[in-house]
């Protein structure tokens, strides 16, 4: 085996969209859009209330912080998406399609087309990232130290 280390180029951060229609009363209200109809479908709903409940207008204004953060990189969100997300026992991987299907809607009814490529870009990252964190495990077996031990023997 070789210590040899091959250096990537870092990925450039994203930037913010610059867009002067992109704003957070823009963003506010796509969000609110995007979440009527997720309320509205038949799978996704019944998840959403059961978690949100009566509570809307604090889930929204969170999910405006959230999109801000990642569209204008503004630094509103402090949340942490993902142990949210693990403690979501109904959702299964299939759900990140209908909820991406839904998104992709209605940032192409609410978006030019370059600023919705923007927005699902970002959004399929952000749902293929959580679908890692709560459907990908390595095998009892296989930890990390296994995996990498197993990787060192097989070069």
């Amino acid at each position: 085996m070789s210590d040899t280390y091959i250096a990537r180029p870092k990925p450039r951060p994203e930037e913010a969209l610059k867009d002067p229609a992109v704003n957070r009363d823009f963003i506010g209200r796509l969000v609110r859009e995007f979440y009527r109809r997720v309320r509205s479908d038949a799978r996704l709903g019944p998840i959403f209330a059961g978690e949100i409940k009566d509570n809307w207008e604090p889930h929204l204004e969170k999910m405006t912080d959230f999109w801000c953060a990642v569209i204008l990189k503004d630094g509103s969100y402090h949340g942490r998406p993902v142990p949210a997300h693990l403690r979501l026992k109904t959702v299964v991987e299939a759900d990140f399609d209908i909820w991406l299907g839904l998104f992709r809607q209605t940032v192409g009814d609410l978006c030019t087309p370059a600023v919705a490529a923007v927005f699902i870009e970002r959004a399929e990252r952000i749902a293929k990232s959580l679908k890692l964190a709560m459907f990908f495990r390595l095998p009892a077996t296989l930890g990390p130290d296994a995996a990498r031990a197993r990787t060192r023997d097989d070069a």
